[in-house]
Formats: structure tokens, C-alpha cells, sequence
């Protein structure tokens, strides 16, 4: 040893030294909680809803664990009697065998009262050890990474990680057993039941429209499309706000919010300004044409509705993004942090063809297009939300005879058909009658013309071309063009069809 380490009290050494840490657990906790499930099941239930076998640290503490929640799903009693037979013998924990360190964990239980307050240490701690798990990572990346890797996509990897480690308090994904799925598949039939319009999805505010899709469903891309001039953009404005304004919010037993009913709603307009789509909202719910509105033709009662109207509408969660030509990997960056931050039930993109790839050499608008529909879709699924993307159809409609969209209309992809669940097209037969008015008021062709427009006007279909949960077909909707809204038809003559 020289002289200069010598000289360092031993303080200093074992700072200037690293020495191994132990991840953050509390053995002790874990040992509580498993004895209070087995001397009353009912401690299972106050931590089943957010602790799972994974968020033990002790390796037999998980098994344990699972056991129990097994043996309690299938409606019998868990006790060191009944999981010693699922447990190694001649397993030992220190000086114990494995049916004596049950024993020792039921007799030391004191009560359930605290499982709730030790199953939230448990996971607390878990989260932090997937926290150290990721930040050794992150490190170990930066060191070790390409050169040809760009740091932005470690951030997002990085970022996504930590996103889900928020929301679910794991990140690893992988394989799920079928028992959560079917768990899963009853819950949501169970919220569905409660829910206002008993809707296995997000209520769209239109009832004619959610009896043929059973409302907006989770993690689905629903791929809205028209040519311009059909109200893409209102529709998608409408349901947007119908949504925002119906929210209603319950608290979970880990102590976060969900959405009872309704939402928080995530638009990201890309084609026009937030002012511009506020106006668009205000004139439909106050029936005050837009256009009067820009040009400042109003009355002061019309003024007094807009005023009352606009402090209704600062509640609503509606949040709206309005970057042009912003990239999928910012899209979900934006998502992930809105969901983090305030919450987020629903996504509407307006739209697709104005967003951008990554740009990669050589790659053309097609494989763009099928990057976004994939990302958007991929997106969906991370953040368990419907996400409504608009896009442009080609001008192949203008030149046939029948003006109604088909799925081969859909511009520059076929992807955009195969990653969307649910493929809506939007069709206002008016707007193409309106264009075939004959220029004398006395030609003979006149009166019949008049007849079909009387037919067609206020109406749009909004025409189910695909959706994988049910069935296509067609949903008649009245179009107030002056207020850019569509509802309802009042008249019961008109119904819907299927194909």
C-alpha cells in the first residue's frame, strides 16, 4: 500500500471505493402482507387490483403469491394447508422448510387492516427497482451505442419504457396469460353494463353511429375518411367535443382517475389553427354560423351566447395540438406525456397525409404512409386509447358516375385499410347535387333537380366500409352545413343499413 492511500481515513476509502447496493426491497412487508392473505383471504382483495406476483422481490414471495390469487379466483379458501401441496417439500428458507415458513408467516400476521398500506410499499419499491433497471440501461446504451444510432431514438426507447412503467408499473411486456385476458374481457363487458348507453367503447355523443359500433373501442385506429368538402374535419370536431364534454371521472384503488364516462381528448390538428377549430366548436354549440362569427356579424344576444358558451367549454378536457408536419415519433412522444400528465381516453389526427415519416434515404410517400398507419396503430395499443385518424381519399371518386367512397379509394396506401380497425367514410350526396344545379331557373330539368336536392339536403352518410368488432352498412346523419354539425336525423323514416 502506498503512502498516499495510507493516508486516507477509512470514511474516505469506502467513499472512494464503490461497493455493491442492494435493490430497494422490504422483505419484511412482503412477509406481512402473504401472512394476512392467509390468515384472512380478503387481504387478497384489497391489493389485487394493483399488486401483482412480479412486484415481489423475494423470488417464493411471488410464488406464493400467485398461488394464493389462483386459489382465491377459483372461489377456495387459501391457507398454508392448501398452497403447501403446490410448494416444494423439500424446499428450505434458512433453518425452515417451506410448509413451516408458511406456518410462521400465517401465525406472525397480526392483522389485514395495514395489507393495503404493504402491498403499496411492495409495488412502490418494484417501481424503483424497474426505474434502477432502466437508468443502468439508459447508461450502458450512451457508452456502448452505435455510431450510426442517433440518440433521439434511445430517448424515445427510453421514454416509452418509462411511460409504461407509469401507467402499468411494469415494462417488460411479453406474454400475458390467458386468465388476465379473460379477466380483462370481463371487466370491460362488467364497465360496459354500468356505463350510460351500455357502450363497450367510448360514447362518440351520436347515437345512431354507436349502436353500429358499440362506441369508440380501446387501442382501436379508426381511419375517418372523405374527399374535401365532405366535413371530415367537423365530424371529427364533433365527436371530439361530444366526448371532452361528457367526461366524467371515478377514482381507481390505486388512486388515479378513469374515466367513467366520456373523456380527455387528445387533437392534433395539423391543417388548421386551435382558434380556428374553437371556432368551429363554439358555432356548433351556440348555432351561430362560423362565418358570422369571423366576420363579426353578430348580434349582442348572439355575443352573450358566445361569452356564456366559451366559460362552459374552458371545464372540457379537449387539448389540441396544433404543430404542421409534425413526425409519428413526436405524435406518440406528445401522446405519452398527455396521458402522463392529464390523462388521455381518445386521439384524433386531422390528418394523416399532412404528418411526416423518418425520413429515411430513398423511401418513398407509400412506405410514409405505411410507417405513420403502422406507428399510429402501434400507438393505439401503448396507450390502450382509440386514436381517430382522418385521410384524404383520391381523386378517383370525382370521375365515376357514383361518388360514394370504396376502400380502394383510400390515397397512397394500402396500409392505411389493412392497420385500421374501423374504416369510416363520410359522403354528403348534397354537395355534389348542390354542384349539378341548372343555370336557368326554366329549364325543364330544373323542378326534377330541385326534388332531389329537397331529398338530400341536411343529410350525410357516414358509411361503415370495415370494422373488425361489426358489422358494416350505412348510418344516416343530418349535416347542419352553417354550424358544421352533424347529429341525429329526428326523422324516424330514415333507418340504417347493413351490408
Amino acid at each position: 500500500m502506498n503512502e498516499a492511500a495510507r493516508k486516507l481515513s477509512q470514511p474516505q476509502r469506502d467513499a472512494a471505493e464503490p461497493h455493491h447496493r442492494e435493490a430497494p426491497n422490504n422483505v419484511e412487508a412482503e412477509q406481512a402482507l402473504l401472512g394476512a392473505i392467509l390468515v384472512n383471504n380478503d387481504a387478497y382483495y384489497r391489493v389485487s387490483d394493483f399488486l401483482k406476483p412480479i412486484h415481489f422481490y423475494e423470488p417464493l414471495h411471488r410464488k406464493i403469491f400467485e398461488l394464493a390469487g389462483d386459489t382465491i379466483r377459483m372461489g377456495k379458501i387459501a391457507t398454508t394447508i392448501t398452497l403447501k401441496t403446490h410448494l416444494p417439500a423439500d424446499g428450505r428458507v434458512g433453518d425452515l422448510t417451506i410448509p413451516q415458513y408458511l406456518a410462521r408467516l400465517a401465525a406472525e400476521a397480526v392483522t389485514i387492516i395495514n395489507a393495503e398500506d404493504y402491498g403499496r410499499a411492495i409495488y412502490d419499491l418494484a417501481l424503483r427497482r424497474s426505474l434502477i433497471t432502466i437508468g443502468e440501461d439508459m447508461v450502458n446504451i450512451a457508452y456502448d451505442a452505435p455510431l450510426d444510432m442517433p440518440p433521439q431514438n434511445q430517448i424515445e426507447d427510453a421514454e416509452r419504457r418509462l411511460f409504461e412503467l407509469a401507467e402499468t408499473g411494469r415494462y417488460d411486456g411479453g406474454f400475458q396469460s390467458f386468465n388476465d385476458a379473460v379477466a380483462l374481457a370481463i371487466d370491460m363487458a362488467g364497465q360496459a353494463f354500468e356505463r350510460d348507453g351500455h357502450l363497450s367503447g367510448v360514447s362518440t355523443g351520436i347515437h345512431s353511429l354507436d349502436s353500429k359500433m358499440g362506441g369508440l373501442q380501446r387501442s382501436d385506429l379508426i381511419i375517418l375518411a372523405g374527399r374535401p368538402g365532405m366535413g371530415k374535419t367537423s365530424l371529427a370536431t364533433n365527436i371530439a367535443y361530444n366526448i371532452a364534454a361528457s367526461y366524467e371521472q371515478e377514482v381507481q384503488a390505486d388512486g388515479s382517475y378513469k374515466a367513467k364516462n366520456g373523456g380527455v381528448v387528445g387533437f392534433y390538428s395539423l391543417e388548421m389553427s386551435s382558434e380556428q377549430l374553437a371556432t368551429r366548436i363554439i358555432s356548433e354549440q351556440t348555432e351561430v354560423s362560423s362565418s358570422k362569427i369571423r366576420r363579426g356579424d353578430i348580434s349582442e344576444a348572439d355575443f352573450e351566447k358566445l361569452v356564456a358558451c366559451s366559460q362552459m367549454m374552458q371545464k372540457v378536457p379537449l387539448y389540441i395540438d396544433q404543430t404542421g408536419g409534425i413526425s409519428i415519433a413526436q405524435l406518440a412522444a406528445r401522446a405519452r406525456r398527455l396521458k402522463r400528465q392529464r390523462g388521455l381516453d381518445v386521439l384524433v389526427v386531422d390528418y394523416v397525409q399532412l404528418m411526416t415519416g423518418s425520413k429515411k434515404s430513398g423511401e418513398n410517400r407509400v412506405q410514409e404512409i405505411t410507417e405513420i398507419t403502422t406507428g399510429l396503430k402501434a400507438l393505439g395499443k401503448e396507450l390502450n386509447v382509440p386514436i381517430i385518424a382522418l385521410s384524404q381519399l383520391s381523386r378517383a371518386v370525382e370521375s365515376r358516375e357514383d361518388k360514394r367512397p370504396q376502400l380502394s379509394d383510400l390515397r397512397e396506401s394500402g396500409s392505411i385499410e389493412q392497420d385500421a380497425d374501423v374504416v369510416l367514410f363520410v359522403f354528403r350526396e348534397e354537395y355534389y347535387v348542390k354542384n349539378m344545379e341548372p343555370r336557368d331557373e326554366f329549364d325543364p330539368k330544373y323542378e326534377e333537380w330541385k326534388m332531389q336536392f329537397e331529398k338530400v339536403k341536411g343529410t350525410a352518410d357516414v358509411i361503415i366500409a370495415k370494422q373488425r368488432h361489426g358489422p358494416t352498412g350505412t348510418v344516416k346523419l343530418s349535416f347542419q352545413s352553417e354550424f358544421t354539425r352533424f347529429s341525429d336525423l329526428a326523422d324516424p323514416s330514415f333507418v340504417q343499413y347493413e351490408h
